[in-house]
């Protein structure tokens, strides 16, 4: 057995953090950047921000094949056996560092059949998951650190909180151990897992409160588990508890919402920073807006526009997805095509939302491009050198492209849900403005939204008023961690 080789605070409050991905060492999605950057947040508060315990987080994580490549691996800091119904699994633990946040990786055979983080066959994302899960929770009796929360973020991890308030109640080592269900995306529940479930013995909740056919996908039995649920926007919150975005399970989560919360996702403001930005032809800040200039053009030339300074260049940097809207977006464009303005479009994904969005390039040569790949250094010039992001979102859980945009002065057009409707502020009067909200997932809706925004554009003077206010919108991780580290105490009790 082996033992931890990072001294254990013993008045310090432990939180294991479990996550699928988290950057620098594996990142796929946005889950990546909060699991990279909330667990290191958290760690750095000190007083007065933060005048309760010291927090020591520590991350877990699967050996995923890409971190296999990228970090080197020492003795194991933990090496058991997962006992299941249907035999035994080696497990392996090693210790790494980001930073000076302790990351745990855990191994075993079901970890990287395919070497992916998440796999193209969903089952065998079930049983390297559930075994994830599982193990990770057992991994804490082999350790010289116990948790006091354990901190699971989506369907990925939820099975360890199902199994861990199946066990408190009869074994003393996790009896006082609490729980935390982070909600990223609802809709993702696990439901491929169900078979990896079964088979590593946790059975079917017999709760009424839960759909018959929930009862044995890991997210609902992580809600009906945790001590305390947040999502990672309190827009969310609330819209999860509505037929509308509850995806059948809104009757159970209204039962739990004593115990729901919504917290901001943050941004990294030190990478995510106008300033400093090396992509970008020429850096600003919010004293010397007319330096962000430079990057419509260099864009507008990059892409065969027409260099017009006055003419507004609209830029949408996204995932082709129905959540996102990008048919909502092509179609209310459309509808708005008497109305002075450029676009380029940035994504891949759904091909024939691809298509749809060449189809708008064809249709408009003079003034769309469609960029059908992911490009980070292509989307940091986008955001600096855009007017208007378009973020028409049917469902956000809370976004951070609106984040990114504001902070470097190209304003939001966005539909008023989640975390949107949480980050931009849009008033009549364009007084308190940082963005334009449109209501309905439309594309009449948006465009509506579009000619505000376009109305308003001309006039300089206001226009940059609302691009300095989103600029100086507080997004840091500190804030979200203080509001975490709230939820850690209010949890243990301390």
């Amino acid at each position: 057995m082996g033992r931890a080789s990072i001294n254990p605070d013993k008045k310090a409050l432990h939180v294991l953090f479990m996550a699928s991905e988290a950057a620098p060492l594996v990142k796929v999605g946005g889950l990546g950047d909060v699991a990279g950057s909330l667990p290191l947040a958290l760690r750095e508060l000190r007083s007065p921000a933060w005048p309760g315990p010291r927090l020591d987080v520590r991350l877990v994580l699967p050996l995923h094949r890409t971190i296999k490549e990228k970090v080197p691996l020492s003795e194991p800091e933990a090496d058991f056996v997962l006992t299941t119904p249907t035999g035994e699994q080696p497990v392996k633990v090693y210790l790494t560092h980001a930073a000076n946040l302790p990351v745990y990786l855990v191994d075993g055979p079901p970890i990287a059949p395919d070497g992916r983080v998440y796999s193209a066959d969903p089952l065998l994302d079930g049983e390297k998951y559930i075994f994830f899960s599982l193990a990770a929770l057992e991994m804490t009796r082999h350790l010289d650190w116990k948790p006091n929360i354990i901190h699971a973020n989506d369907w990925h991890t939820s099975a360890a909180l199902y199994a861990l308030g199946l066990r408190r109640k009869q074994d003393p080592f996790f009896e006082s151990v609490r729980s935390l269900l982070t909600i990223h995306n609802l809709p993702f529940m696990g439901k491929d897992a169900e078979p990896a479930m079964a088979r590593y013995g946790l059975p079917r909740s017999p709760d009424k409160r839960l759909p018959t056919w929930a009862r044995q996908f890991p997210l609902p039995l992580g809600l009906q588990a945790a001590d305390r649920i947040n999502t990672v926007s309190p827009g969310y919150a609330k819209e999860i508890m509505t037929p509308e975005f509850g995806c059948g399970l809104q009757d159970i989560i209204k039962t739990r919402q004593e115990s729901l919360t919504g917290i901001l996702n943050g941004l990294d403001q030190v990478d995510w920073d106008p300033a400093t930005d090396k992509a970008l032809a020429s850096r600003y800040d919010r004293a010397n807006l007319s330096r962000k200039l430079p990057n419509k053009a260099a864009l507008q030339n990059e892409f065969n526009l027409a260099v017009e300074p006055d003419t507004p260049l609209l830029v949408m940097v996204t995932r082709m997805d129905q959540q996102k809207g990008v048919d909502i977006a092509v179609n209310g464009l459309r509808m708005a095509a008497d109305l002075n303005w450029q676009a380029i479009i940035l994504g891949s994904g759904d091909p024939l939302l691809e298509t749809s969005c060449r189809s708008l390039e064809a249709e408009f040569p003079d003034r769309v491009r469609a960029i059908i790949q992911f490009d980070v250094g292509l989307s940091r010039r986008m955001y600096a050198g855009g007017d208007i992001l378009l973020m028409p979102s049917r469902y956000e859980p809370c976004g951070l492209a609106q984040m990114i945009a504001m902070r470097y002065g190209t304003v939001p057009l966005a539909r008023a849900t989640g975390g949107l409707l949480d980050t931009i502020l849009d008033d009549p009067t364009l007084a308190a403005s940082t963005g334009f909200l449109f209501d309905e997932a439309q594309p009449e809706a948006f465009a509506d939204g579009l000619r505000r925004a376009l109305y308003a554009y001309p006039d300089r003077e206001v226009w940059e008023s609302i691009q300095i206010r989103g600029m100086e919108q507080d997004f840091s991780w500190e804030k979200s961690a203080i509001a975490y580290a709230q939820l850690y105490q209010q949890l243990s009790g301390r």
